[in-house]
């Protein structure tokens, strides 16, 4: 069956993004105009501006934008919730009025061009299309290191995740309202969303240099990211703790019968190693409740069923 043109809504979250917001928001009207003109999207197609509690004139230029042209949406949460909950935002704004949506980040180190593929591949019959970076040639070689770090951590730890994909994607409505039946608090997108099953395919693109502005994205809050998606998407982590115990019981056992014989053997004195030994087993004992901890914390987070957001206004 032949799929009517779509309403498409490209959803941006913005994070203190005053200084590369005008240059992206010239570049998805361009996008979106041209994709209007090639009758590929219909004329009431959007780009969703979300503000994620930026401390700057992050929503003042969103305002000029929407005040200026029509084609430009805005949602200001009342808070900062980080980047998943900020795109959710979007999402639940979007879905009302598209035909697919389309993320991605502020920044544009993602090619918009990649958007007429993901079109292309939905005509086709896709109803998620992942955008994957084929290159990485712009990122410096420590963010590289760490990106494919993250990626084979995640695989590893049994989280079902697109290597080398973000949050660029097209969602078409039948996914997108699956993807909202989830009611977590901690929803990771990259993790989720493969998980949802339907008709995907792949669309890839060079990754390019930042225009503006600083990374959101330092270091820290990728290892804290790379934590919240294995604990919301997988529970191998607990796993290996009683992997872990069985083989320190078995090696504590072994040891312990060989100091027993070589003091009785030799008459040597093992009070540091012994000492030594405990130590090590203890600090395993206290990671492995921190591990168990970080799952219980997320528990009772969970169950307090707190908004994910607080939409503050809708520009339409």
């Amino acid at each position: 069956m032949t799929k009517k043109i779509p309403t498409l809504y490209i959803v941006v979250p913005c994070y203190n993004e005053e200084e590369v917001l005008p240059s992206s928001a010239e570049c998805l009207k361009a996008k979106i105009e041209s994709l209007i003109t090639e009758k590929k999207i219909t004329d009431s197609s959007r780009i969703v501006f979300v503000d994620d509690g930026s401390k700057d004139k992050t929503y003042q230029i969103i305002s000029e934008l929407h005040n200026a042209n029509s084609i430009f949406t805005g949602v200001k949460l009342a808070h900062n919730r980080g980047q998943q909950n900020a795109l959710l935002a979007g999402l639940s704004v979007a879905r009302e009025f598209a035909d697919v949506t389309v993320t991605i980040d502020a920044d544009l180190q993602d090619d918009v061009n990649a958007i007429d593929k993901m079109i292309d591949e939905y005509m086709n019959g896709a109803e998620i299309v992942y955008g994957v970076r084929s290159a990485r040639k712009k990122d410096t070689m420590f963010k590289r290191m760490t990106a494919h770090a993250f990626y084979k951590l995640m695989l590893k730890m049994g989280v079902e995740i697109i290597y080398d994909h973000s949050d660029f994607r097209l969602m078409d409505k039948t996914a997108l309202d699956a993807l909202f039946q989830h009611q977590e608090s901690n929803l990771f997108l990259r993790g989720i969303v493969p998980q949802l099953g339907f008709k995907t395919a792949k669309v890839p693109y060079p990754r390019s240099e930042r225009q503006a502005g600083e990374s959101k994205y330092p270091l820290s809050k990728m290892i804290s990211f790379a934590l919240n998606g294995i604990s919301s998407c997988s529970t191998k982590p607990l796993s290996l703790i009683w992997k872990t115990g069985l083989w320190l019981h078995l090696l504590g056992l072994a040891g312990f019968i060989t100091t027993l014989i070589l003091m009785f053997t030799v008459n040597l004195h093992f009070m540091w190693p012994l000492l030594c030994a405990m130590v090590w087993m203890t600090s395993i004992i206290l990671l492995a409740l921190g591990i168990i901890s970080f799952y219980l914390g997320k528990t009772y987070i969970e169950t307090k069923h707190r908004p994910l957001y607080i939409i503050e206004e809708v520009l339409k």
